[in-house]
């Protein structure tokens, strides 16, 4: 596992857009119009820089898969975090739908846990690569890191497929949410 650096965003960024286009959770976020799928890549930019800033980027060996983990406890509101809240807005989620995504966000938040996590946004292979054992040895890493750090690894996804998967690795669900598509929140302890 390589730890990402600024250098590696775009690349990050294509991984993601790929991997998560058909995602229920993301286009729930993401404004669906003509320019969705510059919005969802708006999404997965957004989405490094706050854990590049406030967790960790890490790319796989091979650099077909990646990972954006993050520490919740340690994100700040600074200036450059709003300014990217602002640019999620504007050019992921719209005016329009600002007031789901906040409300999405609380419930999130409400049922994740209160303890400090190492919390997994995003892992993703490309489609093209997946299967082939890339993803399998990046969730090793991940979790080994947050047994590092002695904090539980979270995260939560609308793909039932990915469950067992999970589960294969220790994680178990804790909670759901039903927003017009089921979520499930899993922990790894």
């Amino acid at each position: 596992m390589i730890k990402a650096d600024y250098s590696d965003k775009e690349h990050v960024v294509d991984i993601l857009a790929k991997s998560f286009d058909g995602n229920k959770s993301v286009n729930y976020i993401v404004k669906q119009d003509g320019k969705r799928k510059q919005r969802l890549r708006s999404l997965m930019a957004y989405s490094f820089d706050v854990c590049h800033a406030f967790g960790d980027v890490f790319l796989s060996e091979d650099k077909k898969g990646c990972a954006l983990v993050l520490l919740p406890d340690k994100k700040e509101t600074t200036l450059k975090s709003l300014w990217w809240d602002v640019k999620l807005i504007t050019s992921c989620i719209g005016l329009f739908n600002i007031k789901k995504a906040m409300d999405r966000e609380a419930k999130i938040k409400k049922l994740q846990p209160k303890d400090k996590m190492y919390y997994l946004w995003f892992i993703g292979v490309g489609p093209e690569d997946q299967n082939k054992g890339t993803g399998t040895d990046l969730l090793q890493q991940v979790i080994k890191k947050g047994e590092l750090l002695n904090r539980p690894v979270c995260l939560e996804t609308s793909t039932m497929k990915n469950i067992p998967w999970y589960e294969k690795f220790g994680f178990k669900i804790y909670n759901e949410l039903d927003l017009g598509y089921r979520l499930y929140f899993l922990k790894r302890e």
